[in-house]
């Protein structure tokens, strides 16, 4: 038998329709005489009298029907309440038919016959239809044994999915899981809906492997709480795309993904406001230096979303300004991509003259701590000296505005990197007190979640390959932001600025990295090892690396801050040093990376930047 249906299913599309034609033009003919046969109670009954060959016009007829209603394009295994009711519509379209024939008197039909044929001719195509849809489903159904899924959100989107999952070879939907009280007890869909507390009570009883976010418009810390409460079960969490993914309403088993750590740490986004983000991109030249990096990029996206007239890419790596350049080439703005380091001031001055630059957004530099640590000249020479050459070009050119990305790892650092980006600081607020014409802003921030220098990435990779999951030190904390966030405050920071602000984001609470890795081991469906070795993946802890800090800070002066008009964007007033001293600074500098004399390097750092230690 399994034989026979695979052989009807291997066969083209166009003759499994022509098989399911012909079965319904049987079929039809033999309903209509069954219902006269049921209603006089004999076999040997007239059919439709007075209309010869009836059994053929019953037949074609049924059958252009269910044709023009598309009964014969859709796919039986996809059999559901769109399918239905088609066959509903095909059937009362025939009873309609059955009656008219009868009160134009061209055949003989009883009253009670165009119902009951039509009860019949439901119950077969529904009935045909399913029993299809069954055996082929069993015949090529997967050996392996269907994962048990609790659907966590009994709304729409849950039920779409529950529909989807019973259709699937991977996924048994076992029961839904709701906060709603009114929901608790109830079935749906077949499935009984159980409370958050119940529900993991019975994870074990059900044999339960994965629960399924299906609330695609749940706000992030709603959803955090939600899988911290299922850290003491042995359970995946899985979830559904947000809800701006779902908007043709149709859920899909494909749709079904891991939960991103980004989506727990990020905080809910607060609407930006338009008129900032507006304010130094619409219809104007911008340029962005590190175009090509983690944070460069996103503000490229960001800033093409703002209708400005041009967007220069400057980037000294190839292939991620080629990555970039080629992701921006389709959304209808005029982007100019160019090769060159931010440390050759004469081509900036020329590309912005060129171009006629309004706006620069300076993300350059180098940002991996122990990198820049054993490579301190380098360091300084791309993040310092480079930021220096841009800035001059702004100013030598007459940009309007020129943002400064800074990190909060220039707060007090004890690394080179650190002290590279608060010397660019120091520079950049030294010349903004001239008061050029160029209005210049620093925004300052912590870590960006998935980044090239954000420990996700490390920590992903490391749970694919099985672990040990490496952390510098238990106690190490850390601020985290989502980029898109990062990227559309630093936008409206530059754009409140009235020369030399230094700009803080909000980043929220800190976050223990150590606490960190073990809710992306348990989010990838595995357990850390506990103190007593079990579980699957262990955390080793490598120890601080030079240079690095237990805690990272955003301010140097806790006192001297103010709010501003957006609730998640903070300014701080800090002493800054002369635009004369940081020049001679500067020309030390230049001298030092071409001597590489770290002891002179380490000297001025320490004289300049507050809280630098060698």
């Amino acid at each position: 038998m399994k034989d026979f249906i695979r052989s009807i299913a291997s066969l083209p599309r166009r003759q499994k329709q022509v098989v399911l034609v012909t079965m319904d033009m049987c079929m039809l003919p033999l309903m209509m005489w069954l219902a006269y046969a049921i209603r006089l109670a004999r076999p040997n009954v007239t059919v439709m009298q007075g209309l010869e060959a009836w059994y053929i016009y019953v037949a074609i007829a049924g059958v252009m029907i269910f044709a023009l209603l598309g009964i014969y394009r859709a796919i039986v295994r996809s059999f559901n309440e769109d399918y239905l009711l088609r066959i509903s519509i095909g059937t009362f379209v025939q009873i309609v038919a059955l009656y008219a024939i009868k009160k134009l008197d061209v055949a003989f039909i009883p009253m009670s016959i165009p119902l009951m044929y039509g009860f019949m001719l439901f119950s077969y195509m529904w009935w045909s239809r399913a029993v299809i849809r069954y055996a082929t489903l069993k015949t090529f159904a997967k050996k392996q044994t269907r994962k048990h899924v609790a659907i966590y959100g009994a709304g729409l989107a849950g039920q779409q999915i529950a529909a989807a999952l019973n259709r699937s070879d991977d996924y048994l939907p076992v029961c839904f899981i709701d906060d709603k009280k009114s929901l608790r007890g109830q079935s749906l869909s077949g499935l009984k809906i159980y409370s958050p507390q119940k529900a993991q009570r019975k994870l074990g009883k059900f044999g339960i492997e994965e629960v399924l976010l299906a609330m695609p418009s749940v706000g992030r810390a709603r959803k955090k709480e939600i899988i911290e409460s299922f850290d003491a079960t042995q359970v995946k969490i899985m979830e559904l795309p947000g809800v701006t993914q779902l908007v043709d309403g149709k859920v899909k088993v494909s749709d079904i993904r891991e939960v991103d750590i980004i989506d727990l740490l990020g905080r809910d986004p607060v609407p930006p406001k338009p008129e900032l983000l507006e304010k130094n991109i619409k219809n104007k030249v911008v340029m962005v230096t590190g175009a090509g990096g983690s944070i460069g990029s996103e503000l490229c996206r960001q800033i093409v979303k703002h209708q400005p007239k041009l967007v220069v890419l400057f980037e000294m790596s190839e292939f991620a300004l080629y990555s970039i350049d080629r992701e921006l080439q389709s959304v209808g703005v005029h982007i100019v991509p160019i090769l060159g380091s931010v440390t050759n001031q004469q081509k900036l001055e020329r590309i912005i003259s060129e171009y006629h630059v309004q706006t620069v957004y300076h993300a350059a530099a180098y940002k991996h701590v122990p990198l820049v640590e054993a490579n301190p000249f380098e360091g300084i020479y791309n993040t310092s000296i480079g930021t220096q050459c841009s800035v001059d070009a702004a100013v030598t050119q007459g940009v309007e505005t020129f943002v400064l990305i800074s990190t909060d790892k220039a707060v007090r650092p004890t690394n080179v990197m650190g002290a590279s980006k608060r010397m660019a600081e120091l520079y950049c607020q030294g010349l903004a007190s001239t008061n050029p014409k160029t209005q210049i802003s620093i925004v300052r921030f912590g870590n960006v979640l998935g980044s090239s220098g954000s420990v996700v990435p490390l920590f992903k990779k490391q749970i694919a390959q099985g672990g040990p999951v490496t952390v510098t030190h238990p106690e190490v904390t850390r601020y985290f932001m989502t980029i898109p966030e990062a990227a559309q405050l630093v936008i409206q920071a530059g754009a409140m600025g009235t020369g030399g602000d230094v700009f803080l984001l909000d980043m929220g609470e800190s976050v223990k990295i150590a606490d960190l890795a073990k809710q992306m081991i348990r989010l990838s469906g595995f357990k850390p090892i506990d103190d007593k070795g079990i579980g699957d993946i262990a955390i080793q802890f490598t120890g601080l690396r030079p240079g690095e800090k237990l805690y990272e800070e955003l301010l140097i002066d806790t006192e001297n801050v103010e709010k501003t008009k957006h609730e998640r964007i903070l300014k701080s007033f800090e002493q800054f040093y002369s635009i004369k001293e940081m020049k001679e600074v500067y020309v030390n500098f230049a001298k030092i990376h071409k001597d590489e004399d770290r002891l002179s390097l380490y000297k001025i750092l320490e004289n300049h930047v507050d809280g630098f230690v060698r």
